[in-house]
């Protein structure tokens, strides 16, 4: 221990006892503050913060029922409830100070003077001490993030009938632990609408954990879920806990459901119904108290008729049911999005003055958008960023010209040339990126892979 950290209030009316301490603990503490009188104790942790409190247990003269110390324990740790308070005792009240440590005291240490027993016990409190400011601080950093990320989903905006509906819901299911289902195409903000619900639940507090399944390998979705222990596998160099147990307490969200392959899906419905998870590897069950929350694109009631969904996971999954508009199902709240994401994006790129031009906010109530509310604040980014005056123009939401606008007329009715198109389109508007593409298209990375191969792409 580094004597210029640690601090020490030592509070006895034993005047030799005080001079005993200080001398001995001199060694260890860079402040030793002393008192005999507990009434000085509030005035003395007012003005410092003390890692260690070496408290009597008995004051008046005659008394030694301990009520004294576990009186001054409790006051000091309601100022600070992550205060190790060492009490000291005679020989004779061990039992009392027993009692003291469920009261919430660290430990104590007898007035024997046994110095290696002492000096051992007042460090372990110390240790004591740091792991709970260790474990606030963590906690704080995990709320701090948690509502830094919350803020970038915090874009639940509409003023239509349809998402009043839609918020109606979410207001009546939020204070449950019903199990959530939400169905919408790509970009129609399905991870917002959880989160809402998680932010409006009894857990807000508790974490919030988004699992893409569209995104994992299959080889990994067992071990990403459930987790697993050394060895399971040839890259298992250590346990590791899966999203089950990190989200427990809290809510879990499985995006892109409908992509969970169907050996995985009776493993998924096992650990709902029985609310553990067994990790990879192992057979021991780990309990698991979470919120789930699923969604995705897909058709699942055709995807049982197919044969690959699970009809008894599809009603473990939907309590409730929430079905998400297109943002042209919803198209008078498109203007409203448009000005927040131009506020939004305008802040980021400190361009405050800028505003739209009613040609723009016409042409932007025109576009089919196909991408919904993510095609919507990609086009206002783009076009913060290439405007260089105050006015946004249509030119700069689209500039590739207005035919960006328009949406895909097949040439042919044949299936896989109009496939090909698509995925075409989809790799040259997100780049190259092929997790982007797939979640345009709705499919998982693998299975876009091989429809590359497939068509030549």
């Amino acid at each position: 221990m580094s004597k210029n950290k640690g601090k020490i209030l030592i509070v006895d009316d034993n005047e030799e006892l005080l001079i005993a301490f200080r001398f001995f603990l001199s060694k260890y503490f860079a402040i030793i503050d002393t008192i005999k009188n507990p009434n000085l104790i509030h005035e003395y942790i007012r003005k410092e913060t003390y890692d260690i409190i070496l408290l009597d247990m008995n004051f008046s003269a005659g008394v030694n029922t301990g009520n004294e110390g576990i009186y001054w324990m409790k006051q000091i740790l309601e100022k600070d409830p992550n205060a190790s308070v060492v009490l000291i005792t005679a020989y004779g009240d061990v039992e009392l100070a027993v009692n003291a440590m469920k009261e919430g005291a660290a430990d104590f240490v007898q007035k024997s003077w046994d110095e290696k027993k002492i000096l051992s016990t007042i460090l372990s409190a110390y240790n004591l001490r740091l792991s709970k400011l260790k474990i606030k601080t963590l906690e704080q950093k995990q709320k701090h993030l948690s509502e830094k990320i919350d803020s970038k989903y915090n874009h639940v905006i509409g003023e239509s009938a349809a998402m009043k509906s839609i918020f109606n819901i979410v207001d009546k299911v939020a204070a449950t632990d019903a199990n959530i289902l939400i169905l919408g195409e790509n970009g129609t903000g399905k991870e917002v609408i959880a989160r809402e619900i998680h932010r409006k639940s009894n857990r807000s507090n508790e974490v919030f954990v988004n699992v893409d399944i569209g995104s994992l390998q299959e080889n990994l979705f067992e071990s990403e879920l459930f987790g697993h222990v050394k060895g399971a596998f040839t890259d298992a160099k250590e346990d590791r806990i899966g999203r089950f147990e990190i989200a427990s307490g809290g809510t879990l969200f499985l995006d892109e459901i409908g992509n969970l392959p169907l050996q995985l899906q009776a493993k998924l419905l096992t650990a709902i119904q029985n609310k553990e998870v067994s990790r990879v590897g192992s057979n021991i069950p780990v309990p698991v108290d979470i919120r789930l929350i699923c969604a995705t694109n897909k058709n699942l009631n055709d995807m049982i008729i197919e044969g690959s969904f699970r009809e008894d996971l599809l009603y473990r999954i939907n309590t409730i049911k929430i079905e998400l508009p297109t943002l042209k199902e919803r198209d008078s709240d498109i203007s409203l999005l448009a000005e927040f994401f131009l506020n939004k994006f305008a802040n980021k790129y400190n361009k405050p003055e800028l505003k739209f031009n009613k040609n723009t906010i016409s042409k932007l109530m025109q576009h089919s958008w196909p991408g919904n509310i993510r095609e919507l604040q990609h086009t206002i980014e783009k076009a913060v960023i290439l405007c260089d005056s105050n006015v946004i123009l249509s030119s700069h939401c689209w500039p590739e010209g207005e035919r960006s606008t328009k949406t895909y007329i097949p040439n042919t009715l044949n299936i896989d040339e109009n496939e090909k198109v698509l995925i075409e389109k989809a790799i040259q508007k997100y780049k190259g990126n092929i997790s982007m593409a797939s979640k345009e298209l709705g499919i998982n990375r693998s299975t876009l892979y091989k429809k590359m191969e497939k068509y030549g792409i």
